[in-house]
């Protein structure tokens, strides 16, 4: 995996990962529109990541590349946590507009 892959991944990644907290902060102020538009963009992050790794791993697979680096373990890492928050954040969210919903 190429040294600009490796850091699109870590880059998308994080973007995605700090945009679905953005999501959860929103929820926890009762602002669910917001929540659901910042959880969307923050899927769209991860699919470009997918994306991204996607090729990464066909040229792996071909032999076209060198053995994966420590670098590009760590962008693989980042990729899996950006998934775990986003996961989280859906059933996050849903819990809170549980709650409003209670509280009216």
């Amino acid at each position: 995996m190429d040294e600009q892959t490796i850091m699109g991944l870590i880059m998308t990644a994080g973007k995605a990962k700090s945009t679905a907290f953005e999501a959860i902060k929103a929820a926890k102020k009762g602002q669910f529109e917001l929540a659901a538009n910042r959880l969307s963009e923050a899927e769209n992050y991860l699919a470009k990541g997918h994306q991204l790794q996607t090729t990464a791993l066909s040229v792996m697979a071909r032999g076209d590349s060198e053995p994966p680096s420590l670098l590009a373990v760590h962008a693989q890492d980042h990729l899996s946590m950006a998934m775990t928050t986003i996961e989280l954040g859906r059933e996050i969210i849903d819990l809170y507009q549980k709650i409003s919903e209670n509280e009216h």
